[in-house]
C-alpha cells in the first residue's frame, strides 16, 4: 500500500477524443501498456496492481511525458489533501495525448484542486455532522452509512471524503467496528447498513466476510449493500472466491462507480459478470464531471454500456461542492440537459436518477427536468421527451379527444 496513508447538453464542447466508440458492442481490454513483460500471473494478481500503483510524480514523468504544467504542480502537492495513486489496470485506459482525456481528468491531479471557492466546503454532504460514533453516518431514519476503511485503489481526484480518504489531509481516520456495530444492535429501525470508505472491497476475503457476518446476525438489518470503485480499478480483485464469499449474505447489494464508457473494458465486464452470477444485484453511481461525461452522446453510451454489464444506472451524482473541484464541476443545467437527452431515447433501464447530495446535510434530492407544465385539480398539463404537450384529465368528465394548436405545442381539448 502507499506509505501516505492514504462523474451537459447534447451540446457540449467536450473535446472530441472524450467521445466514446462508434460501437456500444465492442469491449475492448486494457491491455498491459508500459507492462507488456509483465507474467499474466502478476499482472492478473490484485496484490500485484495495489504494489505496483503510480504514486510519484517521478513516476507519471516516466510514463506520460505529456504532462502539463498544471498536472505537474498539482502532484508535487496532491499529498497535502489526497493522495495521488493509480493502478497500473486503470492507468493504461489514459490517452496521454488528449490533456482532457476522460480517464486523466479523474485521476491525476491538477493545481487547481488548491483553489477553493468560498461556496466549497471540505464536508459538502455533513457526514460529520450526522456521525453518532466514529466511522458511521445515520441521515436517513432506516438506513447508516459504515465507513470501514480510508484507502482506496485509486483516488478520484473530486472525491467527497477527501477530508478523509488517504489521510493526506490529517484527518486522521479511525473506524471503531465494536462501537460502530454496537450502535446499529441497538437501533431496531435500521434495517439497510452500506458499507462504504475508502473501498471495503481492498480488505481480505476473510476481514470483509468476519464483518459481513457480524452485520448479517442483527435481525433487525434486512440487506447489505456495498460501495466500490474496485471493479473500475481493480478488476482483477473480483475473483470467484471473493463472489463466493459474498453470495453468503443475501440480500446483498454492490453499488459500483464508472463515469466514461471507456472504463468498462472486457476484464471489467467480466469482473461484473462473476458479481452478477453471484446473484448480486448490481447499480451504477456516476458523478457528473466536465470534460468526462458532460456530453449526451457519452452519457448515452456509459448508460447503455452499463446495461450490457447487467448493471443498471442507477444515481447521477451532481458533483458536491468538495473544495477545489470547481474544474471538475458541470453545471446542473448541463446535467437537465443530459436526462432530457436520454428520456424517450433509451431505455428506461438506462436513464439513472439525477441527484444533488444537498449541501449540509440534506440528503439526497432528485432533480428532473421539467415534465409537469402545470396542474390543478381536474388536469394535469405535461411536456413528453420530444418536447410536445399533452393533458391528463383528472376530473370526472368524460374523456376527451385532443386537437393539436397550428400556433401552439399545446392539445386543444375539443
Amino acid at each position: 500500500m502507499h506509505s501516505n496513508r492514504e462523474p451537459l447538453s447534447a451540446t457540449s464542447d467536450e473535446p472530441p477524443s472524450c467521445r466514446p466508440s462508434p460501437s456500444l458492442k465492442e469491449f475492448h481490454s486494457a491491455g498491459r501498456g508500459f507492462w507488456r513483460d509483465v507474467p499474466d500471473a502478476d499482472w492478473n494478481d490484485w496484490h500485484w496492481q495495489l504494489k505496483h500503483r503510480l504514486t510519484t510524480l517521478e513516476q507519471l514523468q516516466h510514463l506520460m511525458p505529456t504532462l502539463t504544467p498544471e498536472e505537474i504542480a498539482g502532484t508535487q502537492l496532491a499529498n497535502h489533501k489526497l493522495a495521488l495513486a493509480i493502478t497500473p489496470f486503470f492507468f493504461n485506459l489514459i490517452d496521454p495525448a488528449e490533456e482532457h482525456c476522460p480517464i486523466r481528468r479523474q485521476v491525476i491531479p491538477r493545481i487547481e484542486e488548491t483553489h477553493t471557492a468560498s461556496w466549497e466546503m471540505s464536508d459538502p454532504c455533513g457526514e460529520d455532522s450526522h456521525s453518532p460514533v466514529p466511522g458511521l453516518v445515520h441521515r436517513y431514519p432506516d438506513r447508516v452509512l459504515f465507513l470501514v476503511t480510508d484507502r482506496c485503489a485509486a483516488y478520484c481526484r473530486y472525491c467527497t471524503r477527501s477530508r478523509l480518504v488517504s489521510n493526506a489531509s490529517g484527518y486522521d481516520f479511525h473506524p471503531d467496528f465494536e462501537r460502530q456495530i454496537s450502535y446499529i444492535r441497538q437501533r431496531p429501525e435500521v434495517r439497510d447498513v452500506l458499507l462504504s470508505g475508502g473501498d471495503p472491497l481492498l480488505f481480505s476475503d476473510e476481514k470483509l466476510e468476519h464483518l459481513l457476518a457480524r452485520l448479517r446476525a442483527i435481525p433487525h438489518v434486512e440487506f447489505l449493500r456495498i460501495g466500490t470503485r474496485i471493479p473500475i480499478f481493480l478488476p482483477q480483485r473480483i475473483t470467484p472466491a471473493l463472489c463466493a464469499m459474498l453470495k453468503k449474505f443475501h440480500p446483498l447489494f454492490v453499488s459500483i462507480h464508472s463515469n466514461h464508457p471507456r472504463e468498462l473494458t472486457t476484464e471489467v465486464r467480466d469482473a461484473l459478470s462473476r458479481l452478477a452470477d453471484a446473484g448480486i444485484p448490481l447499480g451504477n453511481q456516476s458523478v457528473l464531471l466536465k470534460h468526462v461525461n458532460d456530453n449526451a452522446e457519452v452519457m448515452q453510451a456509459l448508460v447503455q454500456k452499463l446495461l450490457m454489464c447487467r448493471v443498471k444506472p442507477y444515481y447521477l451524482y451532481q458533483c458536491d461542492l468538495i473544495a477545489g473541484s470547481s474544474h471538475l464541476r458541470a453545471s446542473v443545467r448541463d446535467g437537465l440537459g443530459l436526462l432530457d437527452a436520454l428520456r424517450g431515447h433509451t431505455t428506461g433501464y438506462a436513464v439513472p436518477q439525477y441527484v444533488i447530495d444537498a449541501p449540509g446535510g440534506g440528503g439526497k434530492v432528485p432533480v428532473n427536468p421539467e415534465s409537469v407544465l402545470s396542474r390543478n385539480r381536474d388536469r394535469v398539463v405535461l411536456r413528453n421527451y420530444e418536447g410536445k404537450v399533452f393533458e391528463y384529465i383528472e376530473g370526472a368528465n368524460p374523456a376527451p379527444t385532443f386537437k393539436r394548436s397550428e400556433n401552439f405545442d399545446m392539445p386543444e381539448l375539443v
